[in-house]
């Protein structure tokens, strides 16, 4: 996680890391523009300063996160320009490298695709974003209202506490509470639905294109295991590679595969430590030795003992009607 239970908090480093420490920052990334450079604080700052004041800061959010589809549009550009030089590079070398290089640039290529789906289902969510910034906006007037119509009365009030406008200003800051309570209402449902329906859009996407990535990273590391890497000796031949038939049959395999995955079949699913009240299952009275019986359970417990008890005695009373009646004569002639 980018911050340990909150974002004001340090980093704890994972278990990954401490198996695998992580390598020292990139020599590209910018020292001098910072992050995303001029254009990009530009458009954040601008976002921020302008418009409504309630929407101002989801506003600068909506900025932000097309900064974010920009770079990743670029990021999708530059790695289709990557997988095609990879393949360039290795149609100069033995059958084996420029076979097998061949087949990653389509996968990575194949990677850049993705990218720009990704891209595409990750702006629903900013526009999800863009629509509660737009509601937010039209909120904004009648809370501006209210508070001009209180502030226009108590400086009446103060200044001519008999004036006729008093009551013709309350009677509008009536009618206004009403509209901006009103408006505050669909604000607060909308809010919540908008910002649940954006996310699943986002987490969504997310979902779909890391699974799909880590099926390309899986079916480019069984493309690198037709790859001889043993050592030879100054003068030895390499074997001649016979791979073309198994590397083709790799890239089949994996577009199969990224053709039929769907939502539903995504591996990593979440590991809640808690249980929702409705998943807890309670065990009969019967099991729970260390159940207590409350006054009404225990009135009822002892009815249904009573009721089990009158209906035992009427099943042997039947049980002795239907039995045949045996005389004495008859009882003396047996024992005879």
């Amino acid at each position: 996680m980018h911050r340990t239970y909150s974002l004001r908090n340090s980093r704890a480093p994972t278990a990954a890391q401490i198996q695998n420490p992580p390598p020292p920052p990139s020599s590209t990334k910018s020292r001098f523009f910072g992050k995303g450079g001029i254009a990009y604080s530009f458009r954040k700052n601008t976002a921020g300063a302008f418009g409504p004041e309630l929407s101002r800061k989801l506003s600068q959010l909506v900025k932000i996160e097309k900064n974010v589809l920009r770079s990743m549009e670029i990021v999708a550009n530059e790695r289709r320009d990557a997988a095609t030089q990879l393949s360039v590079w290795g149609l100069e070398n033995d059958d084996d490298v420029s076979d097998i290089t061949d087949k990653l640039g389509v996968l990575i290529y194949e990677v850049s695709e993705l990218d720009d789906q990704f891209i595409d289902r990750y702006d629903q969510y900013r526009l999800t974003l863009k629509s509660i910034r737009d509601i937010e906006g039209s909120v904004q007037p009648s809370r501006e209202r209210k508070a001009k119509l209180t502030d226009k009365i108590a400086y009446l009030k103060y200044k001519d506490p008999q004036s006729p406008k008093i009551e013709i200003l309350e009677q509008e800051l009536v009618r206004a509470e009403a509209e901006s309570l009103v408006a505050e209402a669909q604000l607060s449902n909308i809010t919540r639905s908008k910002l649940r329906a954006a996310f699943n859009y986002q987490f969504d996407s997310i979902i779909e294109h890391s699974e799909k990535i880590a099926l390309i990273a899986g079916y480019g590391k069984a493309l690198l295991e037709l790859l001889d890497d043993s050592p030879v000796t100054p003068g030895e031949t390499r074997p001649a590679y016979d791979g073309y038939e198994a590397s083709k049959q790799i890239i089949i395999d994996a577009e199969s595969a990224l053709n039929e995955w769907t939502l539903d079949s995504a591996q990593v699913k979440p590991t809640l430590s808690f249980k929702h009240e409705e998943d807890i299952v309670y065990d009969d009275y019967e099991d729970d030795e260390d159940h207590v019986l409350d006054d009404d359970e225990e009135e009822h417990h002892h009815e249904d003992e009573n009721n089990w008890v009158e209906d035992e005695e009427e099943i042997e009373e039947e049980q002795q009607e239907d039995e045949p009646q045996v005389s004495h004569e008859e009882a003396n002639s047996v024992t005879a």
